[in-house]
């Protein structure tokens, strides 16, 4: 594709593909770095101004025409590496920050081109579906593309209208399920800093132990300090230390749990 100069020139799925993708950059980066991706849609339909086409229901998804285009392009965003995608997150990468700089068009353009690439690289021996354009994709294809999404999303509802307690036995539960046993669950009240103990036989004596502390804020990103105080309470040989969120973790708080000799690990409801 040419340099863009007018963005008027090009079709309306590009063009509002340019303010979307921008913007949702944008969103990332004040938000420092990650959201779920249901959020950025949702902070997208205050913050961008569409037109009567973009509002329009396409007749060939049955969705809403902005949020599919807005679908479609992130693929050329993750493709690029400048947006990466996992289990209903979002996470703006250093290479997407950098290209948000470049402005709106140049963004755009680069996303496209480095799809185009990946697409030259890993083309299918079969001739697939012409997604050259929005309008193409059927509504089968739409709805299947957005199920995982949407599955995810009732997930983080169904966990988000707990209280603190019901999300502790529900993380005590999965524990159970996956075949640990857990002698101790923390009731009501100051609990030391461990919600949960999790053993792999009845008695313990089989590493590792498992300390787990829980944290249920749905709408908060759990600080380095945090586990650094999970860190304080792993004391002996043969435990680890667990700690399970229904929020999210600062990029610094993932940082120290993976570089802490395998001995933590940090979780959240995706």
């Amino acid at each position: 594709m040419p340099p863009v100069e007018d963005v008027s020139q090009l079709a309306k799925s590009k063009q509002a593909a340019i303010k979307l993708m921008a913007e949702s950059f944008k969103i990332l980066q004040q938000a420092g770095g990650e959201l779920p991706g249901r959020e950025v849609v949702a902070r997208l339909r205050t913050r961008v101004s569409f037109n009567e086409w973009e509002l329009e229901v396409s007749p060939k998804t049955g969705y809403v025409r902005w949020e599919a285009i807005f679908s479609f392009y992130t693929v050329d965003s993750v493709k690029a590496g400048f947006l990466r995608k996992n289990k209903g997150t979002w996470y703006l990468t250093a290479k997407g920050e950098k290209a948000l700089a470049l402005g709106p068009i140049k963004l755009f353009e680069a996303a496209s081109a480095a799809y185009r690439k990946w697409e030259q690289e890993n083309k299918p021996t079969k001739p697939g579906p012409d997604t050259t354009a929005v309008e193409t994709l059927d509504k089968e294809q739409f709805q299947k593309a957005n199920l995982e999404a949407q599955a995810l999303g009732g997930i983080r509802e169904f966990i988000a209208a707990k209280n603190a307690y019901e999300f502790q036995d529900l993380v005590a539960a999965l524990l159970r399920a996956m075949g640990y046993y857990t002698p101790f669950v923390a009731p009501r009240g100051k609990d030391g800093g461990i919600d949960i103990v999790a053993y792999q036989d009845p008695l313990g004596t089989t590493a590792p132990r498992i300390k787990v502390q829980v944290k249920h804020k749905p709408d908060a990103a759990v600080p380095v300090d945090d586990i650094r105080s999970l860190k304080g309470v792993i004391n002996r040989d043969g435990e680890v230390g667990l700690f399970v969120t229904s929020g999210r973790f600062t990029s610094d708080a993932e940082y120290f749990a993976r570089g802490a000799d395998g001995a933590y690990s940090i979780a959240r409801p995706e």
